[in-house]
């Protein structure tokens, strides 16, 4: 007995040792030296150069040009938003781009619902014939478009043939033509996202909803669509940042009228040879899409209570 109780005060004793041991200071980090980060960092030195010789360095000088051609200043800035046909230019732009991602959400968002809620094989399908449409060359999409809406293309006949209209309508070389064409380029660019974050829903969310007795349009609107939402900003930023920069289908659709900033860019490089004005209408571009991205960043929704991958 006095053993036993010997070793139990003993027992009791140590315990607070143990676990001031335990729980005490923690074991100080082997913190890597000042030589040891050096041979880590010299591993991104190639790629470093890379991009500064390939991209920082082509990017400042385009940057100065726009500052320093051709008199120092920032009278090409000035000009550019003082012409009023500069500026709608860039009025142009904007709008376009917003209409593009407008329509591009709208039909996207159905289509990447069907996707998700087809069974699995059809929906399989669904997504290879977007990214079919979307691997497809840009210039031959884009010049079936200008045959299908001209004024003798087949849209028209069809029209015509149905009754509905009693002559051509003008869908080529205008608004309608670069908004037709390039929000059928860009709808695979909202899919993909908006079809993962459905995806990652668990459906038991929206069953709860149900049985809480929402209808079908609040449980919509209430729960499924809030769960989409990091999907629906992602794609919907990444469209109008791309259609503010596209080129090809603005100058094949689009007309005098409608001219958007890139392809003002390319006007005054290869018709007025006028590359300060150029490279301040491309440095404006560029601070515009740093700035969408800097909002990004900072208004991105957390992940989805409700998705698979919270659970």
């Amino acid at each position: 007995m006095k053993m036993t109780a010997a070793s139990h005060r003993h027992g009791t004793d140590s315990a607070p040792s143990a676990v001031g041991a335990t729980h005490g200071k923690a074991p100080a980090m082997n913190t890597p030296t000042l030589a040891q980060r050096w041979r880590g960092s010299r591993n991104l030195l190639p790629a470093l150069l890379f991009l500064g010789l390939f991209f920082f360095a082509p990017l400042i000088g385009l940057l100065l040009r726009g500052v320093l051609e051709p008199v120092p200043g920032l009278g090409n800035y000035q000009e550019l938003f003082a012409n009023s046909a500069y500026a709608r230019v860039l009025f142009n732009t904007f709008s376009v781009a917003g209409l593009v991602t407008l329509f591009s959400v709208l039909l996207g968002f159905p289509l990447a619902w069907v996707i998700t809620l087809v069974p699995r094989g059809w929906g399989r399908w669904l997504l290879n014939i977007v990214l079919l449409s979307m691997w497809t060359s840009l210039l031959a999409r884009t010049y079936s478009w200008l045959v299908l809406l001209q004024a003798s293309g087949v849209i028209n006949k069809a029209l015509m043939a149905m009754g509905i209209i009693d002559q051509p309508l003008e869908m080529v070389h205008n608004l309608t033509g670069v908004v037709i064409g390039m929000s059928y380029i860009m709808i695979p660019f909202i899919v993909l996202p908006l079809q993962a974050t459905m995806q990652a829903i668990d459906p038991m969310v929206l069953q709860a909803g149900a049985i809480c007795g929402a209808s079908p349009w609040t449980n919509f609107f209430r729960v499924f669509l809030p769960l989409c939402r990091s999907g629906l900003f992602s794609g919907a930023l990444m469209v109008f940042v791309m259609s503010l920069g596209y080129y090809v289908t603005p100058a094949l659709l689009g007309g005098a009228q409608n001219m958007m900033l890139p392809e003002f860019i390319v006007q005054q490089v290869q018709s007025f040879l006028n590359w300060g004005l150029a490279s301040a209408a491309a440095a404006l571009l560029i601070v515009i899409t740093l700035v969408l991205f800097y909002f990004y960043l900072k208004l991105q929704p957390e992940s989805p209570v409700g998705s698979s991958n919270a659970r």
